[in-house]
């Protein structure tokens, strides 16, 4: 089988989710990545075949989106010209984790796919959101990515279509220890604006990811230390709580070890948003910016009670034997000639 597996690069969280997912899609037949985005800062581990700048968000210095940098970043008849390029007739299965341009190529040439992913959960009005809906973001949830079928990730099991989080093998083996420290990652504000924030904090120390450092600096009770997907992992395994945005990877795995979390989504990112609505209720904290109480909220966070942990009700081998089934099924096998089996 040869497999297409659109991967959007917006941010860190899907690569970290394909890198740990390619094994056991290889078990399939062969796999040929298309990496869509321009703003990740981990090494690749993939078999990249296409790329793109796709349409990317960008972050500004202060929790917010960067609306203008998106604006001329967005190229329309690039995208169209991209599509229809695109060779999906020669795979067997296109799988898509929340990119549109593989969606694209898809209506325009007719051809089935799976869109796999944490957005696709949001095709359930049962996922969480918040009280006040945003009808732009849940129009793009719901049509940036539309597919043949959908396969969704989220905390719980809102529909039957949606699965649990894909922890990292990493993650899944270790024995969490708690050494004191506080994981940061922090993607939408500058490493100025946080570090000034934690810097009121001198009695507890920190451990914050940085996009711009290339080696670990000391600053006081905050060390910057550079981004990794190793790195981060175990900074998270062996810290005392994790600080980070509302979005699905990292705060899963800090359930799932039953580490504190506190988080502050991205200000105008609808499904941060929805994902803090999900999170309350594990009893996660959600703050809404860095500002003069932020300290305030930070102590009250370190003295209150842990989260509900997460339950896993689904390995990672079932949830990918799942998608290869829903995109077996959406093949008309006498015609395609396509078989499902593993590879090897």
């Amino acid at each position: 089988m040869k497999i297409f597996y659109a991967i959007q690069a917006t941010g860190n969280g899907h690569i970290a989710r394909a890198i740990e997912l390619m094994p056991y899609l290889q078990q399939y037949g062969e796999v040929d990545v298309f990496l869509s985005g321009s703003n990740s800062n981990l090494q690749l581990n993939l078999p990249v075949k296409y790329k793109s700048n796709g349409v990317s968000l960008f972050y500004g210095n202060r929790g917010g989106l960067d609306y203008i940098k998106m604006a001329k970043a967005f190229q329309p008849r690039r995208i169209w010209k991209e599509a229809k390029a695109l060779p999906l007739e020669k795979y067997d299965l296109v799988i898509n984790d929340f990119e549109s341009i593989t969606s694209l190529a898809c209506w325009l040439k007719g051809i089935p796919s799976v869109n796999f992913g944490h957005q696709a959960s949001f095709q359930s009005a049962n996922t969480p959101r918040p009280e006040k809906k945003d009808i732009a973001g849940e129009w793009i949830l719901k049509h940036y990515a539309k597919a043949s079928a959908y396969i969704g990730l989220h905390f719980e099991q809102y529909a039957d279509f949606i699965y649990a989080p894909v922890i990292k093998d990493q993650v899944l083996k270790a024995t969490p220890k708690d050494n004191g420290y506080i994981t940061v990652y922090l993607s939408h504000y500058s490493d100025e604006v946080v570090v000034k924030a934690l810097q009121k904090m001198p009695d507890v120390r920190f451990e914050v990811f940085s996009k711009k450092v290339k080696q670990a600096e000391q600053k006081g009770n905050i060390t910057l230390v550079p981004i990794s997907n190793e790195g981060f992992n175990n900074s998270m395994i062996n810290s005392h709580g994790i600080i980070t945005g509302a979005g699905f990877e990292t705060p899963a795995e800090a359930l799932y070890m039953q580490k504190k979390l506190l988080c502050l989504p991205i200000k105008g990112q609808y499904e941060q948003w929805c994902n803090a609505e999900a999170l309350k209720g594990f009893d996660v904290p959600v703050i809404k910016t860095i500002n003069d109480d932020f300290n305030t909220h930070v102590y009250n966070w370190l003295n209150g009670a842990a989260p509900k942990p997460l339950t896993l009700k689904h390995s990672t081998q079932e949830i990918i034997e799942k998608v290869i089934e829903t995109g077996y099924n959406l093949h008309k096998v006498p015609e395609s000639g396509f078989q499902l089996q593993v590879a090897g």
